[in-house]
């Protein structure tokens, strides 16, 4: 059995080394971040959102940070929680729901998901070669976030900036997703 002081293997993320884009749009790899998929009942969410630090958006298609993490409402009673630093931080984001105190189910999706960052003026027209969202300002604004889909892999889109994005998907499909939003970034280009 290892001692808790042991070096612990390090993954290797699907997308490292891949870069890419266009004369409007630039790919890259987000880095490694820490995430928990959280489920729990409206009267959790004040005692879940204190011990995250971060407040949990009770409105669809919205998100909110503080503190170095991120939640992003994905249904009435769930949220994807995103936290800077990668998951060989530890667990805080699951030890700080865990604390709590109140009913909720948190699971870590670290090492699930990975994540695409897509910005630049053709952005949108980008993930749209292969995302049905509409992407318009009006629309997706700033802060906008949605479970959807990018080809034929389901994804977790967040709009950072006007014309930035974090694409979450599953690792197993990041090249796939990377692969169809490089196409839409040259077609952006166009």
């Amino acid at each position: 059995m290892a001692d808790s002081g042991a070096d612990l293997a390090n993954r290797t993320s699907s997308l490292s080394g891949f870069h890419g884009g266009s004369s409007t749009v630039r790919l890259e790899a987000a880095p490694p971040a820490e995430r928990i998929s959280l489920r729990a009942r409206a009267e959790e969410v004040a005692a879940l959102s204190g011990a995250l630090g971060v407040d949990l958006p009770v409105r669809p298609k919205t998100s909110a940070s503080a503190n170095g993490r991120t939640a992003l409402w994905l249904g009435p009673d769930e949220w994807l929680v995103i936290g800077d630093g990668g998951s060989d931080v530890g667990n805080s984001l699951m030890q700080a729901a865990k604390n709590s105190g109140v009913l909720h189910s948190a699971t870590d999706v670290s090492h699930r998901n990975t994540a695409i960052l897509v910005s630049g003026p053709g952005a949108a027209a980008a993930i749209n070669a292969g995302c049905p969202q509409d992407l318009s300002l009006k629309a997706f604004p700033v802060g906008a976030c949605s479970r959807t889909i990018l080809g034929k892999v389901e994804i977790v889109l967040l709009r950072t900036a006007q014309d930035a994005f974090r694409v979450e998907v599953w690792r197993s499909f990041s090249r796939y997703a990377f692969g169809l939003l490089s196409e839409g970034a040259q077609d952006a280009a166009l």
